[in-house]
């Protein structure tokens, strides 16, 4: 089985900035926002960011480059002026990821707030294929994460995934990233074979894991279950790495992209986090 660990790097200064921390630190692929994740606008991407950042990926041998969305995006939306303005924000930044050659751009799918689960699913069933309209990709895929379900958030739990992808069809190139932390929190005990093998069946049974084009590897601050999503560094939080590698290691993902998105900064011994972290994922393969 071959292995692909990355992680999520800043842009600051430059797309081609996360290519070269991500190279630093010893990672194979990378992630990065194109644009701020906390506001709508996007100052556009020049030809020579573009120019920039493909060769900067060739030289520094860095592969699978992915993006993910804002975090203002709500595709479940009940309120149409949110729901109208998430589409075109999206479409913009599956744009963006087809400008920079990326692999494809990862959004949590919305939540339903005022109204309830079934209607946020059809808010975001009917978003789809109007995105994918005003994108018209040719490279990248959307990838729809799953969430720990927090509040009234969708797609934490197998089911919603596979109606989702389901409904959006064969032809509008979406497909899944996986969160580890995500998975755990939302019910599916990763610390023990019970619970990767319950997610495992469920993502099987409701055609999702044949979906999935990258994975979110973090491991959680709080319990199985709790429905919280904080991310916490390999090996430190409730997945353990023995649950950690199980999940790692198991067939369903073989061959996937895993990118790391854990707290930045330096542990108690002044080394850098990123670098740690890396390490410790290594050991387990």
């Amino acid at each position: 089985m071959s292995y692909c660990f990355g992680n999520h790097m800043s842009i600051a200064g430059g797309y081609y900035k996360a290519i070269e921390a991500a190279q630093k630190a010893g990672y194979r692929c990378v992630q990065l926002f194109t644009k701020n994740s906390n506001q709508w606008k996007a100052k556009p991407i020049t030809e020579e960011e573009v120019k920039l950042f493909r060769d900067r990926l060739e030289k520094l041998e860095i592969e699978k480059p992915l993006s993910h969305a804002s975090y203002l995006i709500n595709l479940a939306s009940p309120d149409d002026e949110l729901w109208n303005k998430s589409i075109e924000a999206m479409a913009i930044e599956w744009q963006r990821a087809e400008q920079l050659g990326l692999i494809g751009v990862v959004v949590h799918p919305g939540a339903f707030v005022s109204s309830d689960e079934k209607a946020g699913l059809m808010r975001i069933r009917k978003a789809l294929p109007k995105i994918h309209k005003l994108v018209k990709p040719k490279s990248s895929k959307l990838l729809l994460e799953n969430t720990a379900g927090q509040g009234s958030c969708l797609g934490w739990n197998m089911e919603q995934l596979g109606f989702m992808l389901a409904e959006s069809g064969p032809d509008l190139d979406v497909g899944v990233c996986i969160d580890s932390c995500h998975t755990h929190a939302a019910g599916y005990d990763l610390s023990t074979p019970a619970g990767l093998k319950r997610f495992i069946a469920e993502g099987t049974e409701h055609q999702v894991l044949e979906h999935v084009h990258a994975i979110h590897l973090n491991d959680s601050k709080r319990e199985a279950g709790s429905r919280v999503d904080r991310h916490e560094h390999i090996g430190f939080g409730t997945i353990t790495l023995e649950g950690l590698q199980r999940f790692i290691k198991h067939k369903a993902f073989k061959n996937l992209p895993m990118y790391l998105e854990t707290e930045k900064g330096e542990n108690d011994e002044g080394r850098d986090w990123d670098v740690v972290n890396l390490e410790a994922v290594l050991g387990l393969v």
